[in-house]
């Protein structure tokens, strides 16, 4: 069985929107605006490259993503890899070449096939919607968070404020930065 890996930028108040300056949010940028860089605290991100075997995202975050990501050596391990995107509207069409094999899976069951089959973690990037809705279905395996200290109120949530049963976690993994940036690990405990 595979294990499904969350990745985010958040802030304190769990948003996930537009961290790299995506247009269409208000503190679009939020990752880099204010914040001194330190390099350590990003050590997780190359790390995620070289333990994935597989990547997902939702619709909208391959669109972002698809058009920059293939020629950009900060994510060229992820280039070769396979690719699943989670749509119901996508088409085979809508694909970029020379970003390796791209599979568009329809549904919530199509990612539970999939974590079923053999191969290594598979790694989610962006993709807001998706993770609500993989998290609601109890499909997340572990989160890998990057935790900003920001407040930035409205915006895209990485959990769902759906009513269900607590769903517990264990810390496996954490560090503070000198920029006040928080590295935290969890595992789902299922």
């Amino acid at each position: 069985m595979r294990s499904l890996i969350s990745t985010a930028f958040v802030s304190l108040d769990g948003v996930v929107e537009a961290p790299g300056g995506e247009p269409g949010y208000r503190n679009s940028g939020w990752t880099f605006k204010d914040m001194e860089f330190v390099p350590e605290a990003f050590e997780i991100k190359g790390r995620e490259q070289q333990e994935a075997a597989a990547m997902m995202m939702g619709r909208v975050s391959y669109e972002a993503f698809s058009p920059v990501w293939p020629d950009m050596a900060d994510f060229a391990d992820y280039k070769p890899m396979p690719k699943y995107v989670v749509s119901t509207t996508l088409t085979e069409d809508d694909l970029v070449s020379g970003w390796g094999e791209t599979t568009i899976l329809r549904s919530l069951d199509d990612v539970a096939a999939l974590k079923e089959t053999e191969g290594g973690p598979i790694i989610v990037h962006g993709s807001a919607t998706l993770n609500r809705s993989l998290s609601d279905a109890g499909l997340i395996d572990r989160y890998h968070l990057l935790v900003f200290p920001l407040l930035l109120g409205a915006g895209k949530r990485l959990f769902s404020d759906t009513d269900k049963d607590a769903q517990k976690l264990k810390l496996v993994e954490h560090a503070a930065y000198s920029n006040g940036l928080q590295m935290k690990v969890f595992d789902v405990v299922h």
